[in-house]
């Protein structure tokens, strides 16, 4: 159903509640009773009434944007978005967010970068709440040194949200990974493993030890970083299966974090580590 389909509706709800709240009790008892209820009744009258102008007023005001997002019109959307923050200086972190996503759908990295510079000049944060996705677009755009600088630089300003930095230091691991770094990737996912609480991140870091970080190292068979792996892999393995259980729970865990960019560009490996940690 289209979002302006689901205003009707719901704005019919609003109105048949309003109409129900002031006519059933002088239907149900007369007009005698209806006096003294509607000291009672009028306070959620006027509530009900408020919230069907602010909603009238959000919808009205968001119209265009709700719009181009139901069409999935990213072009279109970036540029509405360009309008809004570039010319009319709106850095709010929900813009901002959202046409960074919309330059990744269309693979506009460098936009994300311009956008990112202009945003820490006028609102850092901005970008320190957006630090995933502007990460996420130098790991798109296969500068890994870019990328790893950027979050190392994250993880030692310390001030993001507890789930946010465990992410960075995930992707400041990942990056190092994919730059074939490994000996530099292996502290972080060793780390993770076994103390993250994010059952994801967690999962994730086990199946790159296991699968790709211990088969890279110098000398795997005798290195002791190799030894620390594998045990990193098992414990951070064991502690997902004993919290989600199976591969359906695990699904439905990705599920509520599948609409975040930085989650859809390694889709692929979340599903991979999903597999192999129920199915092995």
């Amino acid at each position: 159903m289209k979002f302006k389909h689901l205003i009707i509706v719901f704005s019919i709800i609003i109105l048949i509640i309003i109409l129900v709240t002031a006519l059933l009790p002088m239907m149900l008892t007369g007009p005698d009773f209806t006096v003294s209820f509607r000291f009672l009744t009028l306070p959620l009258l006027i509530f009900m009434v408020l919230l069907l102008v602010c909603m009238g007023i959000f919808f009205f005001y968001n119209y265009r944007l709700l719009s181009l997002l139901e069409r999935e019109d990213w072009p279109a959307l970036a540029y509405y978005l360009e309008q809004k923050i570039y010319v009319k200086r709106k850095y709010n972190a929900r813009y901002v967010r959202l046409l960074a996503s919309s330059y990744l759908v269309i693979s506009d990295f460098n936009s994300v970068i311009k956008l990112e510079s202009k945003a820490m000049l006028v609102k850092p944060s901005v970008v320190d709440k957006n630090v995933l996705i502007f990460g996420a677009a130098r790991i798109l755009s296969n500068n890994q040194a870019e990328a790893t600088a950027f979050f190392k630089t994250y993880m030692e300003k310390g001030k993001l949200k507890e789930k946010d930095s465990q992410w960075v230091r995930w992707f400041y691991g990942f990056s190092q990974l994919l730059a074939g770094s490994f000996n530099l990737a292996q502290p972080e996912f060793t780390t993770l493993a076994v103390s993250s609480g994010d059952a994801v991140i967690t999962g994730l870091c086990a199946y790159f030890l296991e699968n790709t970080i211990i088969k890279n190292l110098e000398n795997p068979a005798g290195c002791q970083a190799a030894a620390g792996c594998q045990a990193a892999a098992k414990s951070g393995k064991d502690r997902v299966i004993q919290v989600i259980k199976n591969q359906e729970n695990w699904n439905k865990e990705v599920e509520k974090i599948s609409g975040e960019i930085h989650v859809a560009i390694i889709r692929k490996y979340i599903d991979e580590a999903g597999k192999w940690l129920f199915n092995n």
